[in-house]
């Protein structure tokens, strides 16, 4: 994809819904009432509850990477905020490309909604060294291992399963590393070298009826003392 100033983003349309400004001021930790209890934000003088700030930004982020792929780092995200996003409504990001020097994009964004310019703002954005396939489509599925298989299941660790897998086993060779499927290796056995200690764990006792108990004996009562 060849980045030139003057370019424009396709419009990306979004629904503001009572969840989506809820669920926003959650993640971002942001608790205060006007954002998540309409009660509250009517005596402060709002007809309802609206965005927070930080779901917005994390909106006009999201449209950036949308745009140049997940390759793309936001070096920077500058925005002002003017009319609300209140439940109901839509907001419409557009933005254009207003400066490219040394793989480095400028885009100024603008989100609509109803009532007005919901946010205006400037994102700096370092662009990727191939944000599209040889085919002219965007990476929108994730980068590619060198086998050609997507990162669909997310990388792995080196020597274990992925990331969604949970901890480190010895269940195979990074697939990140290798490039290529991991292949199973099966776990080793550690010598105890401690002396005096068995390598082997004693049988527990068996408790099935009519089947000999084959653990020693342990004495229940303590030898006396030397006199």
């Amino acid at each position: 994809m060849t980045v030139r100033t003057g370019d424009e983003l396709p419009p990306l349309r979004i629904p503001i819904t009572r969840t989506l400004i809820v669920a926003g001021a959650l993640a971002s930790r942001d608790f205060q009432d006007v954002h998540h209890d309409a009660e509250a934000a009517r005596e402060k003088g709002s007809p309802d509850i609206f965005m927070n700030i930080l779901t917005t930004n994390g909106l006009v982020g999201r449209y950036i990477t949308d745009h140049f792929g997940p390759r793309a780092r936001l070096r920077k995200v500058a925005i002002r905020l003017g009319a609300p996003n209140y439940p109901g409504d839509e907001m419409v990001l557009t933005g254009e490309i207003t400066s490219v020097a040394d793989g480095v994009a400028e885009v100024a964004v603008t989100g609509r909604n109803g009532i007005g310019h919901h946010v205006t703002g400037k994102v700096t954005v370092q662009l990727p060294d191939d944000p599209r396939r040889a085919d002219g489509s965007r990476y929108a599925d994730g980068p590619r291992y060198a086998d050609g298989s997507r990162h669909a299941h997310g990388p792995r660790y080196t020597g274990g399963p992925r990331h969604a897998d949970g901890p480190i086993t010895a269940t195979g060779v990074s697939r990140a590393a290798t490039g290529a499927p991991g292949t199973p290796t099966p776990p080793t056995a550690t010598p105890n070298t401690t002396p005096g200690i068995p390598t082997t764990t004693p049988e527990a006792p068996n408790a099935t009826p009519g089947t000999p108990n084959t653990t020693p004996a342990v004495p229940t009562a303590t030898p006396d003392a030397p006199r």
